[in-house]
């Protein structure tokens, strides 16, 4: 998969999060950062519509965590954005669930990352045009490897 992606509307980003899907595992740890409007829920929810998560996937700003069922694997989506720290993080208790769930976490660069041994970061942005843009960095050699074997899947821009 490449690891660069210019994603012109929010279907092309729940496309590139579709993808993604398909070389999720159980206890696999996705970061994803950017500014407000960049598409991280979108992403999440092409995540979660790839993984058969039939209730709508929105932004947890207010409840932080939400835990959704009922896929291929539970997806906990986790905005960490009102978070204060790592102690935060520590109190949702997400480890308990990390191991048998895909974890997708926004907001989360330099506070979930001791959840799992590896992770991918999804680096999203807007430009002035309006189009997103989202470049994926993986952590550790399980991420290296799926992104590398995966060429460019259908669908991906």
């Amino acid at each position: 998969m490449r690891r660069e992606h210019e994603l012109p509307t929010p279907e092309d980003t729940r496309a590139l999060g579709a993808a993604l899907a398909g070389l999720v595992r159980p206890g696999d740890l996705v970061v994803l950062v950017g500014p407000l409007g960049a598409g991280k829920t979108a992403l999440t929810q092409g995540i979660g519509a790839a993984l058969g998560v039939r209730e709508p996937v929105t932004s947890p700003t207010f409840v932080i965590a939400r835990v959704h069922r009922g896929g291929r694997l539970p997806l906990v989506h986790v905005d960490a954005y009102r978070l204060g720290g790592v102690a935060d993080v520590d109190d949702l208790d997400l480890d308990v669930t990390v191991a048998d769930s895909v974890t997708v976490v926004e907001w989360g660069e330099g506070l979930v990352e001791q959840l799992a041994d590896e992770h991918l970061l999804v680096r999203l942005d807007r430009r002035e045009d309006d189009v997103r843009t989202a470049v994926l960095v993986p952590h550790g050699p399980g991420w290296d490897q799926r992104l590398a074997a995966d060429g460019h899947p259908d669908g991906v821009p």
